[in-house]
């Protein structure tokens, strides 16, 4: 599998995606530890400290990201995938220091330079978060 950083333009400290487990033409299966470190346990519930849920949902988009880019690599094609829409979110489960998530995003449809996926965040084999969203490639910058 490619490293994550090959395929997407950000890097530590918002880098949310350890490595890719798995990738076909539209499905990518991807993981990430959350470290007891990462900058923002300092402030979110310093005393119960959880994932917040919109960085689980960038995680999820970050995997999407690399989807598109591998896709669009032999493509004429160029630039950043960056997200449009986030829909139906749905938090199932806390994630907290020491977790390891697994990340699923599916490629559900192509429309022009829009792409809409789905979304699936598991701790354990259970659903943490589970969301629909889209990306469109910008030009880079």
């Amino acid at each position: 599998m490619p490293d994550i950083k090959t395929l997407i333009p950000h890097r530590e400290p918002m880098l949310l995606v350890d490595e890719i487990i798995s990738m076909t033409d539209d499905q990518i299966t991807c993981s990430k530890e959350f470290r007891a470190d990462e900058y923002f346990f300092q402030g979110h519930y310093p005393d119960h400290p959880i994932v917040p849920g919109v960085i689980l949902c960038e995680s999820a988009m970050q995997a999407g990201a690399a989807l598109l880019a591998a896709r669009l690599a032999d493509s004429d094609a160029s630039g950043v995938p960056v997200a449009t829409r986030i829909n139906d979110v749905r938090f199932k489960k806390m994630v907290a220091p020491g977790d390891r998530i697994e990340i699923h995003v599916t490629l559900d449809d192509q429309l022009s330079s829009a792409f809409f996926m789905t979304a699936r965040v598991t701790l354990e084999g259970k659903m943490a978060v589970r969301f629909e969203f889209a990306c469109t490639v910008a030009p880079p910058t």
